[in-house]
């Protein structure tokens, strides 16, 4: 009887002994491990397309884990820069998932900083589902979840969206308490074409100019190219860094001092500050000082 509780005592210890064992045991090992490790691809006429290096290297059969990352893509008319701290590079897809630090910048001097960032190289797209905060002359963006083109000059920003514009004036060495600061939200999403100068923000939108507010359902906001913009533009693609007009439709309502207006839609032109109210405006004012202007089917404000 007691040789039985001897050998279950020990049966016991052995096994907790080997389950000791495997939670020191690394849950997978690595192929290969190398420093300075680099990848390249090329394109038409043997012109390097991408590259991806990191100083250090697990090397799966599948999966490549990389540390300290540097990635590249090389376009005809932007260079796009990728680093983060570390991240894995998919050897059959073709993918690469970035994590901690992640910072994207163009050539044409947009900036995009996020936690994580999946890059397909094939289809050339990125993603995160993190927030992201965009940086481009002027204009600053920050969402929940994101999705475009690695040259950041088509996005997607899918929710929580923030964007602050310095309508800086083209006028150079002007003071700058001239610049005119407006700040426009929505729950999202904000779709953001650069390149043809046009944001589109979706439900419960927001524009904040100091002295005025407009909301409304959706809002398309529209931007023009400064003068030295407009030099640089056929090289860089550049948003311009002063606001055009917004257009506001569905359930507009605009605060400006103690007035209220309501419309289906309203025009806003940044050069007049003028609005035009259109769709059963349900009170038109001309001027601040004129209160008794008649409202109609039109009108401005």
């Amino acid at each position: 009887m007691i040789f039985k509780r001897t050998v279950f005592i020990l049966a016991i210890l052995l096994l907790f002994a080997a389950y000791a064992s495997a939670k020191e045991q690394p849950a997978m090992e690595s192929d290969q491990q190398i420093s300075e490790f680099s990848l390249s691809g090329f394109g038409e006429k043997g012109k390097k397309s991408w590259d991806l290096a990191g100083k250090t290297a697990d090397i799966f059969s599948d999966v490549i884990k990389l540390k300290d990352i540097t990635g590249n893509l090389y376009g005809e008319k932007e260079n796009i820069k990728l680093t983060a701290d570390r991240g894995d590079f998919n050897k059959s897809q073709g993918k690469v998932h970035l994590e901690q630090n992640v910072v994207v910048t163009t050539s044409s001097g947009a900036k995009l900083v996020t936690d994580s960032l999946d890059w397909d190289r094939k289809n050339q797209v990125v993603t995160t589902a993190d927030k992201v905060n965009i940086q481009r002359q002027d204009m600053e963006t920050t969402a929940v979840g994101a999705e475009g083109h690695p040259n950041l000059n088509q996005m997607r920003l899918k929710r929580d969206v923030m964007v602050r514009l310095n309508n800086s004036s083209a006028v150079k060495d002007e003071p700058k308490s001239k610049e005119e600061k407006t700040v426009i939200t929505c729950d999202g999403p904000l779709n953001i074409d650069y390149e043809k100068n046009i944001a589109t923000f979706l439900n419960n939108v927001k524009v904040d100019r100091g002295d005025m507010q407009i909301y409304s359902d959706k809002m398309d906001v529209y931007f023009n190219r400064g003068k030295e913009v407009k030099a640089i533009e056929a090289q860089d693609n550049l948003m311009g860094n002063k606001l055009d007009k917004i257009v506001a439709s569905g359930n507009v309502r605009i605060i400006r001092g103690d007035n209220n207006s309501f419309s289906d839609e309203a025009t806003y032109t940044a050069a007049d500050k003028k609005i035009t109210l259109s769709g059963k405006p349900r009170l038109v004012i001309y001027s601040t000082e004129d209160l008794n202007a008649p409202a109609g089917d039109k009108g401005n404000l």
